[in-house]
């Protein structure tokens, strides 16, 4: 549950990080603080990221959790409904793949016995 809590928090923290590094970045001792940071976070000691995390996201997210989990139910389903609409196209593509390969061959078979003569076939030697 703690490192739950840490990648949580980092992962907003970079979200976060990404827009804003570039208007604050010019700080003097930005990175050195943006480092204590992650390491106050990681720390077994302090408990950065526990402490955020059960400050500010757990209860953001459970007043929303009816929202995400409804969230959750339609994008199983959609994804359901995706992935079977392109197999059935991906299906239909790989017949019409077979179809079309199958009957070129049979034409360029069906040639190329077509252009033996009799008399090319009877001089090929017996092989017994």
């Amino acid at each position: 549950v703690r490192w739950m809590m840490y990648w949580i928090i980092f992962a907003l923290f970079m979200a976060i990080e990404t827009f804003t590094d570039l208007l604050i970045s010019w700080f003097p001792f930005y990175y050195e603080i943006k480092m204590a940071f992650v390491i106050w976070l990681l720390s077994p000691y302090t408990r950065g990221a526990s402490l955020l995390y059960r400050k500010f996201v757990h209860p953001a997210l459970s007043r929303r959790e009816k929202e995400i989990d409804t969230y959750i139910v339609r994008a199983r389903e959609r994804s359901y409904e995706t992935m079977v609409r392109f197999g059935k196209r991906g299906l239909n593509i790989a017949a019409t793949a077979a179809v079309q390969a199958a009957t070129k061959s049979q034409g360029v078979l069906a040639g190329r016995l077509r252009s033996f003569s009799m008399q090319d076939l009877r001089a090929i030697p017996d092989e017994a």
